[in-house]
């Protein structure tokens, strides 16, 4: 090593904002015409993506003036706390939803012996019953791991339970967790009327009893389950938890005691950067609410479990459940999550296994011990593409939130549809994006896997039904045309006319096969041959349905003679991997009847190719 300090780019000039754009404009017009060039507005306009509820993303970020502020004071964006340095620096709060009291009992103490914090269980008919919420917990010490409860069905019951448990401890003031309630977080999903008082009750005794404890858990998973943006998710959250200050102020209880017992369920997911800036941009909208509400700014910070989104799993290839539940989990410790609860990556299949919860656990003891995340307060501050999109979602939430105040608060806009219609008009905008794979998921509508094997767990008890907002997993919309696939007796099939050689068809060729094996459907092929070769192998395999696959250059000399032969050899329909005008010739309409190519509808494609194959839906 030398004394002098290592520069690796002292050598070169500080490039400029004008240094930049002239090459994105030399990239871009590249190829253009001259006089059809493209202005550096123009160009900027195509390079910036805009996410599904409007958020702008731009191809460049670069420092402004702001100030940042800093982590652990008001308004809490960089963080509701100080991080020390510690490792771990949030709870690593481990799920479970199993009926089976011995069964779960187990998975609690391996959880808690194995390096997780803190524990959630789910109390419902088809998860842990009430009256087993004792049993389950046998043997741990609550004044040591946080506990946590919530329910879809019995609220107050589950409350109850974990409350019991507490006191029979002999420590119900040293206690932490969550009692779970959320009266509208519950009308939501069952569509039945919210209940504030049991709420208000578990409040008051959580203030008296828990000191340690929150009552209310603002449950805005609710909201992303059913497909809401980011933008309604946290609209939704800071709406409810002022309908909450209203509700519990008018029994009595201050803004200030009213905060201590109010924490957030939000989601995360693979994209880190949304993720990280919904955190952020959370606490600076609670922080605003409890600056008007008079809350001492030292508590005005919001306290959030982030959870991977159920959203996101997917049944097919769940082995990249894995790294959706790493980058979710990368992205929650670094927008400054209190706990982290990874879901397993087998959860769309069944209940979780002794090895899934282990994976789910050690993503986050991976993160936090070896890659030392938690080390780091508010590690995105100072990006100023996540400082901008923090601004973003905040200032679009709180105009929604604005809205729903507008139209009578969260109770009233849940009563009267206005939360279910702006959600569906998000699933309606995202969907086009899935379909079309602009919103792709790796494993189901990319790179899917061609042989999977069905993974060995316990189907899940089955779920009650309500009557409120219906959960979704992206992913549905591609697992049912895989479920047609593996219904149909025969297997349906598409034929590849791969025309010329490799190098001409190779691409072209590997791309339609991957938007076939989206579905599942199979694809012999043929390579090269004349036209009627090419017929008699499509004869042989019995296909009706085939796609020519080749290169413009040979498009231009076989395309239309191939595919007239066979239309003539009574095939129903021929496709073409491109465009049909790169035959070159004006009838080629009449026997090609439609392109596969990147961007289009893959899941009205595959739905439609089995419709003609006669697969039942």
């Amino acid at each position: 090593m030398t004394e002098s300090p290592l520069t690796l780019a002292g050598d070169f000039d500080a490039p400029s904002r004008q240094d930049w754009e002239t090459e994105v404009l030399r990239v871009l017009n590249r190829r253009r015409p001259e006089g059809k060039e493209l202005s550096i507005e123009q160009a900027m306009k195509r390079l910036t993506t805009t996410t599904v509820d409007g958020l702008a993303i731009d191809p460049l970020y670069t420092r402004d003036d702001r100030d940042l502020g800093h982590p652990g004071v008001t308004p809490f964006t960089r963080g509701a706390s100080l991080r020390t340095g510690a490792i771990h620096a949030w709870d690593i709060t481990q799920l479970h939803e199993d009926p089976d009291v011995a069964f779960s009992n187990a998975a609690v103490l391996a959880d808690l012996t194995r390096g997780a914090t803190s524990l959630w269980l789910r109390v419902d008919p088809d998860a842990i019953a009430a009256a087993d919420v004792a049993g389950v917990l046998a043997g741990v010490l609550p004044d040591l791991a946080r506990l946590r409860v919530s329910s879809r069905t019995d609220q107050d019951a589950a409350a109850r339970a974990l409350a019991a448990f507490w006191r029979a401890s002999g420590k119900a003031a040293e206690v932490g967790g969550s009692l779970g309630l959320d009266a509208l977080g519950h009308a939501a999903l069952t569509g039945e009327a919210a209940e504030f008082g049991p709420q208000r009750e578990w409040v008051a005794t959580t203030l008296a009893e828990f000191g340690k404890a929150r009552a209310i858990a603002v449950d805005s998973l609710v909201y992303d389950d059913a497909g809401a943006g980011d933008v309604d998710v946290l609209a939704f959250a800071i709406a409810t938890g002022v309908e909450y200050l209203r509700d519990l102020e008018a029994a009595g209880i201050s803004p200030r005691d009213a905060f201590r017992t109010i924490a957030f369920r939000v989601p995360a997911n693979a994209d880190q950067f949304m993720t990280i800036s919904r955190l952020r941009a959370l606490r600076r909208l609670w922080a605003r609410v409890g600056e008007v509400s008079g809350v001492p700014a030292g508590v005005r910070g919001a306290v959030q479990l982030a959870v991977t989104s159920w959203r996101m799993v997917t049944r097919d290839d769940p082995w990249v459940n894995l790294l959706r539940g790493t980058i979710a989990t990368f992205a929650a410790a670094a927008g400054g999550a209190e706990s982290i609860t990874v879901l397993p990556h087998d959860t769309a299949w069944g209940l979780p296994t002794d090895f899934s919860r282990r994976m789910a656990r050690n993503i986050q003891l991976l993160a936090a011990e070896e890659s030392n995340l938690g080390r780091v307060a508010d590690p995105a501050g100072g990006s100023w593409y996540v400082e901008s999109l923090t601004d973003q979602l905040a200032g679009r939430a709180w105009a929604r939130f604005g809205e729903i105040e507008a139209a009578g608060g969260m109770t009233a806009a849940l009563a009267d549809g206005r939360v279910a219609e702006w959600i569906e008009a998000t699933v309606a905008a995202r969907g086009v994006r899935l379909a079309n794979r602009r919103q792709p998921i790796t494993g189901v509508s990319m790179f899917p896997a061609v042989n999977e094997t069905p993974l060995d767990v316990r189907p899940r008890p089955e779920r009650p039904v309500f009557g409120g907002l219906a959960p979704r997993r992206d992913s549905e919309l591609f697992e049912g045309l895989r479920d047609r696939v593996a219904a149909a007796d025969p297997q349906p099939q598409v034929f590849l006319a791969c025309l010329g050689a490799r190098r001409d068809f190779g691409p072209r060729e590997q791309f339609t096969a991957n938007v076939l094996q989206v579905a599942g459907i199979g694809h012999p092929s043929s390579e090269g041959g004349t036209a009627s070769e090419i017929v008699a192998q499509v004869q042989a395999a019995g296909a009706r349905i085939v796609i020519l696959c080749s290169s413009a250059r040979v498009y231009a000399t076989q395309a239309v003679e191939v595919a007239s032969a066979l239309k003539d050899a009574g095939v129903d329909t021929v496709l073409i991997a491109g465009r049909r005008t790169e035959t070159g010739a004006d009838n080629a309409a009449g026997v090609i009847a439609g392109e596969i190519f990147d961007g289009m509808d893959v899941a009205g494609f595959l739905a439609g190719t089995l419709d003609e194959l006669g697969v039942d839906r």
